[in-house]
């Protein structure tokens, strides 16, 4: 890419000053705690900001995209003008439509700027009011913006930019032919950003066909790098995940990590029991607000929480030194995940430990995992109740050591007749009995069986499932997959051989993603969720084979 003079300027200075933007802005940015503009922001911002081009940016996940497209949206689009939409952003999942939409909120400072969110699952009337009210900007998924087009509740004609957000994964979801029609709905005079950490081919064909005199930016992909990570897995059994996560912050007194989870539920859900067992630990995913989320990372930074339950999408931006651990509590479905999420501890020369918990159903997943990291990731052994006490033990001993203690004479008196009483030995035991018992809780480590799942076969065997949700609750099968992947993070390429009917479905998965699904689906349906609980589990298997 040939670089304009403004970039080649950025690159000399530092700082978000050299973009000449507002103080709203600046003011805004720096409440957030940004000094620097990332590589994308120092590539898209001159252009987008300089130039009436449209925009291909490749860049990864978690590298500052928003604020590279958000800004130039607040800064050229005059919002006084009145009520209609003036920027659509299409995104492929409605927690990262959350995530824009409390960046852009964080960032217009004082404007009166109107942002929403339209996905699926969210109260279609609560949207139906906010768009009739007016709104300047909106943030969605495919689906239900077209749902919105085909109402006629959704007028796009006035959009003067249009952000396609990880055009590739929308690309993957099988939502193309639902941006195609969403591009068709916006004016041709309009400018269009396009982020995408691949081009396909049809990507590219998008390009050509709708973006006009379009600047193609890519950053430099950084080398995945594990960095002095020291990478392990244990194999275990989902229900003894929770202990196993105790025995390992346990072992190690100095605990300071983020434990990654593969939906909200699961972080709210291992969050609340991790502080119910007296850990400081407390979650984050894309439902906190950004006020909540800030609270959240102040308060990890500061070291007042030790333990940060969260999601990938969640956990983006987020830069926290000196971690000790990464606890992989899921498997990330995507192989790029894992690597970004491990490369955050081990950082400036100090060592770090990534640990990945390994279900029977995760098996196959793990196996791409190691495969795309092209890192030992090494089997490690469930850490044993005694190896627990005696490295505990040894973390208070330490801790008197150190103490820089000016003698009390009533702690004297106390301490000489314990001794007289018990003898000098039996005393201390007692002391560090005491001491160990108010630290440790035996019972929160369970009986975890030993598990032995590399002899799976990679190629598990094809599952049918019927799924109780069918053409009546709006599905079709492009919608019901949509759903699914949504919810629990697998491939919509995954999930085959879909059948609609009028309350029920049919799919076929493998039986790592069966597990995973029914785990998932059958724990999540509630008040929060798109659909009403039954008494029946929503995902369950199908009671006769699929025929042939």
């Amino acid at each position: 890419m040939k670089k304009t003079d403004i970039t080649k300027s950025v690159e000399r200075e530092s700082g978000f000053e050299v973009f000449g933007l507002s103080e709203e802005t600046l003011s805004a940015i720096e409440k957030k705690g940004y000094t620097q503009p990332t590589e994308i922001q120092k590539l898209v911002l001159p252009v987008a900001l300089g130039t009436d081009k449209d925009i291909i940016a490749q860049a990864q996940t978690g590298t500052g995209k928003t604020v590279a497209f958000a800004i130039p949206i607040l800064e050229r689009i005059d919002f006084k003008v009145d009520k209609s939409i003036k920027a659509l952003i299409v995104t492929p999942t409605r927690e990262l439509a959350l995530q824009i939409y409390e960046e852009i909120k964080s960032l217009r400072g004082n404007r009166r700027v109107k942002v929403s969110t339209i996905y699926g699952g969210q109260s279609i009337e609560r949207q139906l009011k906010d768009l009739g009210k007016g709104v300047d900007i909106v943030v969605g998924t495919p689906g239900r913006l077209l749902d919105h087009i085909y109402r006629k509740t959704l007028d796009l004609s006035n959009v003067k930019y249009l952000v396609l957000d990880e055009a590739d994964r929308m690309l993957d979801m099988g939502f193309l032919d639902d941006v195609l029609e969403i591009i068709k709905q916006t004016p041709e005079t309009k400018r269009t950003f396009l982020f995408s950490a691949t081009m396909p081919k049809e990507i590219v064909n998008i390009a050509r066909k709708f973006m006009k005199d379009y600047e193609h930016i890519s950053t430099v992909k950084e080398e995945l790098t594990t960095g002095n990570a020291e990478q392990l897995y244990f194999e275990v059994e989902e229900s003894d995940k929770l202990p196993l996560l105790c025995r390992i912050i346990d072992m190690n007194p100095e605990f300071y990590g983020i434990v990654f989870c593969q939906t909200k539920a699961e972080v709210d859900e291992i969050a609340k029991k991790l502080s119910d067992l007296r850990y400081n630990a407390d979650g984050l995913h894309g439902d906190y607000s950004q006020s909540q989320r800030e609270r959240v990372l102040d308060k990890f930074r500061k070291k007042q929480l030790n333990i940060l339950v969260t999601t990938d999408v969640a956990a983006r931006g987020i830069d926290i030194e000196g971690l000790t651990h990464v606890i992989n509590y899921s498997v990330p479905r995507d192989p790029e995940y894992y690597v970004h999420r491990i490369g955050r501890t081990g950082r400036a020369g100090k060592k770090g430990l990534a640990i990945t918990f390994v279900t029977r159903s995760d098996y196959y997943h793990f196996t791409r995992v190691k495969r795309f990291a092209k890192a030992k990731i090494m089997k490690d052994k469930i850490p044993m109740v005694e190896d627990i006490l005696n490295r505990q033990l040894e973390s208070v001993i330490n801790s008197i050591r150190k103490e820089s203690y000016v003698s009390n004479e009533l702690f004297r008196q106390v301490a000489q007749k314990l001794i007289e009483e018990m003898g000098p030995t039996e005393a201390v035991e007692m002391l560090l009995h005491t001491l160990l018992k108010e630290k440790i809780d035996i019972t929160r480590y369970g009986n975890i069986k030993v598990k032995d799942f590399s002899k799976q076969s990679e190629n598990n065997s094809t599952v049918r499932l019927f799924v109780a949700l069918g053409s009546s609750k709006g599905l079709d099968k492009k919608r019901l997959v949509e759903y699914i992947s949504e919810k629990t993070g697998i491939e919509p390429k995954n999930i085959s051989n879909v059948r609609v009917f009028e309350t029920y479905s049919f799919i076929d998965v493998n039986e790592a993603d069966a597990d995973v699904i029914m785990r998932t689906l059958n724990k999540n349906t509630g008040k929060s969720g798109r659909y009403s609980k039954s008494s029946k589990p929503l995902v369950q298997k199908a009671r006769e084979k699929k025929s042939n």
